[in-house]
């Protein structure tokens, strides 16, 4: 049985999202991604007008007349879903946490394919994954996959997509939209951290996505349409200068104290992460 504060939450997005799934908005959704192509569908006799190149030859041999094969656009799409649930994921200062926000956000496109009879699937992941919901149509379906989403426990607090995308090529075997839902706040290549390793210890909030993750987005995107989604927090990007504060990175669990008073350290908190949020576009642009 599932506690009513659980299916109380997951109505309440169901409601705020389904309002924005619109039929416009489902069938942009839809039109912005290919299906796996034309399907096959019977021969029959020629008419004046067909294509010769949709002619069978080997019917019109046996027939002595001209067949032609005919084939309808085969549209059912499947859309997966990769979220992290990592441990910055439960940092929110406003009103709702990075979590909450990529539950929303999921709930969106999760309704708009069903919307159009496609699939939808789930991979949870932390620096493993955590928990896979195969492809399935459906309201039900759905709402389970916003109750794991904003429920669900994981038991790592670390991130890797690498090993999401790759556990996607072994359990997806078919074209899928897949949807990478993260904030992308990882750890940099090690020649990365040994030359800044003297910001680190001011700052630990935020890292880059690795490196060695474009490797991966380039093996994906070969069989899938893959697009990342970042979600951020306002205190993410700009400290706020209210003196001494106490941090903690919550992934690692890394503990530090800084002085946000001191405008060198806050320009260069906005330095840092304009060049994460540059390395991260030039990563998904390469890939």
């Amino acid at each position: 049985m599932i506690p009513r504060e659980i299916l109380k939450k997951i109505r309440q997005i169901e409601v705020r999202t389904k309002r924005l799934v619109t039929d416009t908005l489902a069938g942009q959704y839809h039109s912005a991604f290919k299906g796996q192509g034309l399907h096959f569908e019977e021969v029959r006799e020629y008419s004046p007008g067909d294509e010769i190149r949709s002619i069978d030859w080997n019917v019109t041999a046996r027939m002595n007349q001209p067949f032609v094969k005919v084939y309808s656009e085969e549209r059912e799409l499947t859309l997966m879903l990769l979220v992290d649930l990592s441990g910055s994921g439960f940092f929110g200062s406003v009103e709702q946490t990075k979590r909450e926000i990529a539950a929303e956000l999921t709930s969106v496109l999760a309704f708009s394919a069903i919307r159009n009879n496609d699939k939808v699937g789930l991979i949870l992941f932390t620096d493993k994954v955590e928990k896979f919901v195969p492809p399935r149509k459906g309201r039900f379906h759905v709402l389970r996959v916003i109750r794991e989403i904003l429920f669900f426990e994981p038991e790592n607090r670390g991130t890797d997509l690498n090993g999401a995308l790759e556990f996607l090529g072994r359990v997806v075997s078919r074209k899928a939209i897949t949807v990478c839902v993260s904030d992308f706040l990882g750890q940099t290549n090690p020649s990365r951290r040994a030359m800044d390793a003297h910001l680190r210890r001011q700052v630990v909030l935020s890292e880059t996505l690795a490196q060695t993750s474009a490797t991966a987005l380039r093996q994906a995107n070969r069989r899938h349409d893959v697009v990342a989604v970042q979600v951020t927090d306002p205190r993410e990007l700009d400290l706020p200068d209210v003196g001494w504060v106490v941090l903690q990175d919550a992934e690692t669990g890394q503990v530090v104290e800084i002085n946000t008073g001191d405008d060198r350290r806050r320009e260069a908190y906005a330095q840092r992460q304009t060049d994460a949020q540059e390395e991260l576009v030039r990563l998904f642009r390469t890939s």
